[in-house]
Parts: structure tokens; sequence; C-alpha cells
């Protein structure tokens, strides 16, 4: 890659997909400024018809924006379908959250005038987000951004800038001006010169805990700024006492391996009652065996495609070949299954034996599995991390279930469900090193537009009761 260059590669293939040139920070933000103001000033009603006009778009071009996805990702053509209704569906679920989130209220007193609530955006809000999921992660960011009056310049992973390319023409097809949806085309420096330009008034970003933390410290001496993290996750799912094995497997294995581990909610640590220790992990193998692996339109379809490139097995490689050298005992291998191409089998691993287990996010096809003895272990070992992101417990009963639900740090708590998958009706964020208490999904609305109360009367009327001299 030169330097004035980002290049594309598919996983799936090692082949280039697509190259374009790097961008210019000042000139985007630049732009940005100047289209704001009118932006902010149109009707919330005709942003909200923009908005859905664009979900329409996205309609129009679903089969190639899927393809673009699967094939710049490495993901199978059904979960790139899938991303892409993710997309249209956002549309009417923002508009609803803003509503719901954002109303305007008056409390009228006849003495002390009207009391105003209403809200107002920041106004330059830059987006930057992850390729697992190139299209959805920022359009929950930028769609509710948008309707509440602000201007955007987003800036895609570096891995999977064609497909956030396509995203955007997807807003200016829908008559959303070229300067209030902008693309910056960069790599790791951009992003970082992005979110700390003097012109942008947010930042909303999604990704790794590490890269997270480096804007926020960047930003510590700007209070002035939105700033809206959404991280990773070491994700727990319990599986306690249940006759349903079977069941709990898939669960299992939904929330460890879809997406090949490259999610934020994949479940990164399987802790099992002792009892069911043996049922369990012969079952989750089992299972795991069969995933098929293989690339975005193979037939028949795979259940997970590659990992995101070569450094990324690479690193999880050794990351699992360390726990093994530390007390870690396989259950199942991770392998390179095609050379030097990024696929990699589901692997996992029994980590009880090892002193010192790594809270790290593997971001990666790779299950760690511990097991206790009682619940409250269980639950210990389940908060034994830094992260918050999201949780599960797969079996138990409803009093298991309530004291999980108390004790659990996490932002997404599930029961006898996977760790994977939330509604976009619902918030979306965690605590501890997964976000920074500004939960996106349903409640991506708070943090787009700030509340702005008003005491309103049509006419000046006062009086001061004490602490003044008679006048003459």
């Amino acid at each position: 890659m030169s330097q004035s260059e980002i290049i594309s590669i598919e996983p799936a293939t090692g082949e280039e997909f697509w190259r374009g040139r790097i961008g210019d920070v000042d000139d985007v933000v630049s732009r940005a400024r100047r289209a704001w103001p009118a932006w902010a000033a149109q009707p919330l009603a005709t942003r909200m018809e923009l908005v859905r006009r664009f979900a329409n778009e996205v309609r129009k071009e679903s089969d190639n924006l899927a393809e673009t996805i699967a094939r710049e990702t490495g993901k199978p053509m059904w979960e790139a379908r899938t991303e892409v209704e993710t997309v249209v569906a956002k549309a009417e679920v923002s508009i609803r959250a803003f509503a719901e989130r954002t109303a305007q209220r008056k409390l009228d007193n006849a003495i002390q005038g009207t009391m105003a609530l209403r809200h107002k955006p920041h106004g330059v809000m830059a987006v930057l987000t992850p390729f697992n999921f190139p299209a959805h992660l920022p359009n929950a960011h930028i769609v509710p951004a948008l309707i509440a009056g602000n201007a955007i310049v987003f800036k895609p992973s570096e891995k999977a800038p064609a497909t956030g390319l396509l995203l955007v023409q997807c807003f200016h097809k829908a008559g959303i001006s070229a300067a209030v949806v902008q693309v910056l085309i960069g790599g790791p420096a951009e992003g970082m010169a992005l979110a700390t330009h003097d012109g942008i008034d947010g930042v909303l970003f999604t990704g790794s805990a590490h890269t997270g933390i480096a804007i926020n410290r960047k930003l510590a001496a700007r209070p002035d700024k939105i700033v809206a993290l959404e991280m990773g996750g070491n994700n727990p799912i319990i599986v306690w006492d249940t006759p349903k094995i079977a069941d709990a497997a898939v669960l299992v294995i939904q929330s460890a391996f879809t997406t090949a581990g490259q999610r934020c909610t994949a479940a990164r640590r399987l802790i099992v009652k002792d009892s069911m220790y043996d049922a369990i992990v012969t079952e989750v193998k089992a299972l795991a065996d069969r995933i098929i692996v293989g690339a975005p339109f193979d037939e028949p379809s795979p259940f997970m495609g590659p990992v995101i490139d070569g450094a990324a097995a690479d690193g999880l490689t050794e990351s699992f070949l360390y726990m093994l050298s530390n007390g870690g005992k396989a259950i199942k291998h991770l392998a390179r299954t095609q050379g030097e191409l990024p696929f990699l089998s589901p692997a996992i691993i029994d980590i009880t034996g090892m002193a010192e287990r790594p809270d790290v996010e593997l971001f990666g096809p790779i299950l760690q599995v511990v097991r206790v003895d009682d619940f409250d272990a269980a639950i210990a070992e389940a908060n034994n991390t830094r992260f918050g992101l999201a949780a599960a417990l797969v079996g138990g009963n409803p009093q298991e279930y309530n004291r999980f639900w108390a004790n659990i740090r996490a932002g997404i708590v599930n029961w006898n469900r996977p760790t994977i998958g939330v509604s976009p009706g619902a918030p979306f964020g965690g605590i501890g090193l997964s976000g920074n208490h500004r939960p996106t999904g349903f409640y991506a609305a708070d943090y787009c537009a700030y509340p702005v109360t008003s005491a309103e009367m049509e006419q000046p009327r006062a009086n001061i009761g004490a602490g003044f001299r008679e006048g003459n």
C-alpha cells in the first residue's frame, strides 16, 4: 500500500478488490461545516423523508451492496444479505427512536409562562467504524445523526472502503447533499486526525478498545465534543443445568462462531458447570466439526468465511499457541485450512488450568472454556474481565437467571439466547472497556442531539419582592 492510496483486498481470494486515494481531512471537514447550517434548518419531517428515500435506494442496490460486503469482508452471502436488510430497517427504527427519545415537551404555567424542552444537533459528526459490518455499523450512527440535523464525515475501515462508498452514494441518490454526508478514505492516521479536528463537534466510534481508548485520551481536554464509544467484548456464555444439550450447543456455536467470531458481541468464553462439562463440550465440538468454512459464494453455503486478513489469522494463531503453552488444553485445534489465505477452522480450548487467563478480545473463531463448581463461581468467572458488553446464561431456572441478571456486569444480558443478534429496537452498548455509557441502537438519538430547556413568555413580566429600598 502506498502512502497516498488505500487498497482493499478480498480475504477469500487475496486479490485486489478496490483502490482509491487518501482524502484530505481539512477539505472534507470544511465542506461539512459549510453545509451543516442549511441541513439543520430543514424541517424534521423533511430529514425523516430523505432518510426513508435512502432506505429505498439501499433496497434498489441490495444485490450490489451485499456482493460488495461479501467480497470485501469474506462473510458468506447469506450474512451479507442480512446486513443489507438491517441497513434498510434502520431508517424506520431511527425515526421512531428519535420521536421517543427526543420528543418536544411543554409545561404551561399561567404565572411563569411556558417551560419548553427541545433538542438541537451538535454540528459536524465524525463517524469511524470497523470492517466486520461495513454497512450496518456506520449506518447505525449516520442515520440517527442525520435525522437529528447533523452533517457527517464518515471514515470507513481501510479494510472495507468500497462498501462505505457504496453506502454513502445511496444517501446522495436519495437527495441528501454530497456535502452533508461525505466519505473520508484513509487509514488510522486520517481517522485520528478527523476525530481530533477542531471542526468536528462529535465522534461516533465503533471498533476496538485499543483505538477507542486512544481517541478518548486525545479528546480528554475537549469536553465540548460529544464522544460515543462502542467497543469490544470478552463476552461470557454460561451453560448451567438444562436437559436440552443440543439446543444449548447450538446457542454456543451461534454466539462464538457467527461471522468467524468477528463480532464485538461474540462469546469468547464458555463457562460450564462441572457436571455438565462432558455433555456440553462433546456436543459443541461435534457441531463445530460440522461447520463449513468457505468463500462467500461457495456451494453449499458456508457458515463461516475467512477472517479479514493474514495478519488477523497470524495473531489468532499465535494467541492459540500461547494459551496451549501456558496451561490450555486443546479441544479443537485452530488450523489454517487454505494455505496462506486467512481461512481458520473454529477452535475450542479449555483454559481452566491457566494461572492467568488472558483478558483480551480475540477477534476470531476461538472459544475458551472454563469449568466451575457452583453458580457463584460461574458469575465471578463471567465478571473476570475489564470488558462488559454481552453475557448470556443458557439453562438454569428463573431464580438463577435473576441472580445472573442482577450480578453480571454487561450492557446486554440474555437468557437462553445467543450473545449476538440484539434487536434494532433496543439500546446496544456496554460498560468497562466496552463503551463510555453512550449506547447505540435505539438510544443513538441520545448522543446525536442535546436537550435545550427554555423558559418562555410572549411579553416580559417580572418583579422583585425583597432586598430593595423603597423607591421615590
